[in-house]
């Protein structure tokens, strides 16, 4: 089975979301499994050819693509994914994409991904490389299914190819105006008048995308069934609707290779379920780096994420003032807008025997937070999947989040269980976004953690889950044999 795994950044090479680690692990774990992945990415500036070993593909030489009526060169690039056999091939069009930002507010965004599309198309036809599914990621890609239904609907390259679109942020629709359509050679007339493509006046690519694919996915179960609603669909749930028997929930995995506490290397100590320790030793060691005081029996709470309105903080200064009087510590990673930032500042400041804060990203301090921390916060408004509290869970540090998308997935709380007559809880969690709920499961799991036989139950309940993408390949594989049996 061919797959075509078409996405705007993947890791190793460009990372700037969630979406990259999806990019550059799943199609690791489906050749794993038996498929033949091929990877397409843009090829950015910021991407070193040398770091990558990046080989310019002479045997194809250059493609012209006519993009807004005008003829534009693109070269392709290959690679491999790290520890695979996956080809990556590198869409190189220096005019769209040598620029400072993966993504700009550039008055040809849409163009730029036009291009991409279209050269993604073209690479494949340039191989005489027939995929049996090609599989798209958000709004970048959206166009890729209505091409092949359309402007390659005659190519024996495609004839039997089906599409696949996965939606990882339902916010992010790639909406521009009209004249779009006819920037990407596309029918203007019926596609806007009809509406598969339009929402509000604007060309939305993603709407394009689930419109037009044969199978639509997105990144939970619970997120899947949450777009559907006019709270979580962002304009799109009525498109979503029409297409409800063709929309499915796979959760995203995580690489252990990478996020496990027994191996990371960016840990002073290591730990795992049988022996936690190390964990003891790495909560001192991320103490010290920000000069609060070590209690074994104050538990810390940590907070890494983008400060922003979608992840909770709007909540979470709602209840900032009944939090702080808590007894516990707070070590929080991340930024965002300035006045979450400064919130955090000025906590660092005002309670400095309690708070402490890192105003930007590292990467390395995120494994230590991890690690270091006894509870990790996530509260947010709407979560598609959600990757940290996945990493937590793994480190023994105890979630506590809000109900919704990826975390009601992978979250169950404690006290609901028990109330059930089970303990299989791994973390706490709350429904009502506001900040009196959030500030209540806060205090439930602060209160529960002197009860140490307890704790370590829910530490360890998190501990053995198993969220690797293999599971998760396993799905997508079923999907996709599922449309090839429907070929026409």
């Amino acid at each position: 089975m061919k797959i075509a795994f078409i996405a705007s950044e993947a890791v190793p090479f460009v990372k700037t979301g969630g979406l990259a680690d999806v990019a550059g692990v799943l199609p690791k774990a489906l050749e794993k499994l038996g498929c033949e992945v091929k990877v397409y990415i843009p090829k950015y500036s910021i991407i070193d050819e040398s770091q990558f070993n990046l080989l310019y593909r002479q045997d194809i030489g250059e493609i012209k693509i006519k993009v807004a009526d005008k003829i534009r060169i693109i070269k392709l690039y290959q690679g491999k994914l790290p520890n695979s056999n996956v080809t990556v091939i590198f869409i190189d069009c220096p005019w769209y994409f040598h620029r400072e930002s993966v993504y700009t507010n550039d008055p040809d965004e849409d163009e730029r991904f036009i291009l991409f599309c279209r050269g993604a198309i073209e690479a494949m036809r340039m191989e005489k490389w027939s995929p049996d599914i090609i599989h798209c990621n958000d709004w970048q890609t959206g166009l890729i299914p209505l091409y092949i239904k359309d402007n390659f609907r005659k190519d024996p390259i495609f004839v039997r190819t089906k599409t696949l679109l996965s939606i990882h942020n339902i916010g992010y629709q790639g909406r521009f105006p009209r004249e779009s359509l006819d920037k990407a050679d596309l029918n203007q007339t019926y596609y806007f008048s009809e509406g598969p493509v339009e929402i509000n006046d604007s060309f939305s690519f993603l709407k394009t995308g689930i419109w037009f694919a044969d199978i639509i996915t997105t990144v939970s179960e619970t997120y899947a069934r949450e777009i559907l609603t006019s709270e979580y669909g962002k304009g799109l749930e009525n498109a979503l609707i029409l297409r409800r028997d063709s929309l499915y929930g796979i959760l995203n995995g995580v690489d252990y290779n990478y996020w496990d506490p027994a191996i990371d290397n960016y840990l002073p100590f290591h730990y795992s379920g049988k022996d936690l320790s190390g964990k003891l030793k790495d909560k001192e060691y991320l103490l010290n780096h920000f000069n609060l005081k070590f209690d074994v029996n104050v538990p810390l709470i940590g907070i890494i994420s983008r400060l922003v309105d979608q992840k909770g903080f709007d909540i979470f200064s709602d209840a900032l003032p009944e939090l702080i009087k808590l007894n516990a510590q707070w070590v929080i990673i991340g930024n965002g807008e300035p006045r979450y930032e400064n919130i955090f500042r000025s906590l660092t400041l005002k309670y400095p025997d309690k708070v402490a804060s890192f105003i930007g990203f590292s990467i390395e301090l995120s494994h230590l937070v991890e690690a270091g921390s006894d509870i990790f916060l996530m509260p947010s408004h709407y979560e598609p999947c959600g990757l940290t509290q996945i990493y937590s869970l793994k480190y023994g540090t105890v979630p506590i989040v809000r109900k919704t998308g990826g975390l009601a997935d992978t979250v169950q709380d404690w006290d609901e269980l028990q109330y059930q007559g089970f303990d299989t809880g791994n973390g706490f969690s709350f429904n009502d976004y506001s900040g009196y709920a959030l500030f209540s499961s806060v205090k439930r799991a602060i209160d529960t953690f002197p009860h140490k036989d307890t704790w370590n139950k829910i530490r360890q309940n998190g501990m053995i889950k198993d969220f690797s993408w293999d599971k998760s390949a396993r799905k997508y594989v079923s999907l996709y044999e599922n449309l090839i049996s429907k070929q026409n």
